[in-house]
């Protein structure tokens, strides 16, 4: 596996087994969260990649706030989210 990083800067995207890697839990754990939609990641064709820009933000909020970020209760604000567009969509 080729963990390189790009010419010009960081990586844009882990794979899930290096984003677990950096999370510091099982791969496993995070292929359930992702499946679960409880994890962002992006599925193309049947492998999924993890943007490292989620990773980021879960550090920062965890460093902004002071305590402790439980990735689901974060899924879940984008899922909501992601449904009151969806509505605001259907309604304009």
């Amino acid at each position: 596996m080729d963990t390189a990083m790009p010419v010009g800067g960081p990586p844009t995207f882990y794979t899930v087994k290096e984003a677990a890697r950096i999370l510091r839990c099982n791969a496993n754990t995070l292929y359930r969260a992702i499946h679960d939609d409880a994890f962002p990641a992006v599925r193309v064709r049947g492998r999924f990649v993890v943007p490292a820009a989620a990773v980021d933000q879960l550090a920062e909020l965890a460093v902004s706030t002071g305590g402790c970020i439980d990735v689901a209760a974060f899924a879940a604000e984008r899922r909501t989210a992601r449904e009151v567009t969806r509505l605001d969509g259907r309604r304009g």
